[in-house]
């Protein structure tokens, strides 16, 4: 696999980064969503970006894949695993630290599925990032319901913060809810087709 390619991607290709459980197994709901919003990503012209290995990776890298888009798999020797049956680009990377940035510099946008303490840090590590200006204009949307309940308390302590404008989202709204798979595919490709959030960003 090309991992040099997967570290300096073709001129104007967007890839979209899914954060989601290892959990879910063929089959269940969650690994159908994963494998729809991997269609619907492809179908947009996306490629698509996971951690690789099972479960939401799986299915999101599988439903990109049979809908003929591109898909990135950051995997790390720390978990002593292959990437799967449905990457095209595997960027092996040490350490899982390094993984984690891994995954988030080839994101141009992300999405956050259902997920446990894992999919948590990517996406409180994406959300800080964006925060803190580390990372500019990219799109980042959190799939469902599932993660409003944290969202909303972690705002009700930033917000509530005096002064509070050191804080991102006290001018903006940085993370976005999608209800649906296609719902969150829309937000993306506003975002990235309207030139909000460039390739050259990643960092």
């Amino acid at each position: 696999m090309d991992a040099e390619k997967a570290e300096n991607p073709a001129m104007g290709e967007k890839i979209v980064t899914v954060f989601g459980s290892s959990r879910p197994q063929r089959g269940d709901a969650d690994y159908q969503e994963a494998q729809t919003l991997g269609t619907v990503l492809a179908e947009r012209g996306f490629a698509v970006c996971t951690g690789g290995y099972g479960g939401v990776m799986e299915a999101a890298s599988r439903g990109a894949k049979q809908a003929g888009g591109k898909t990135y798999g950051v995997t790390a020797e720390f978990f002593n695993r292959n990437a799967n049956e449905w990457v095209d680009v595997e960027v092996r990377k040490k350490t899982w630290q390094e993984r984690l940035f891994g995954l988030i510099e080839l994101g141009d946008g992300f999405v956050a599925c259902k997920g446990g303490t894992g999919t948590l840090v990517e996406l409180a590590v994406v959300w800080e990032m964006l925060n803190k200006s580390v990372i500019h204009a990219k799109p980042l949307v959190v799939l469902g319901d599932f993660w409003q309940p944290i969202l909303e308390r972690v705002r009700e302590v930033e917000l509530g913060a005096k002064p509070a404008h050191v804080w991102g989202e006290a001018h903006e709204r940085l993370v976005h809810s999608a209800k649906g798979v296609e719902q969150a595919g829309d937000f993306l490709a506003a975002q990235l087709q309207t030139g909000n959030a460039k390739s050259e960003n990643r960092k």
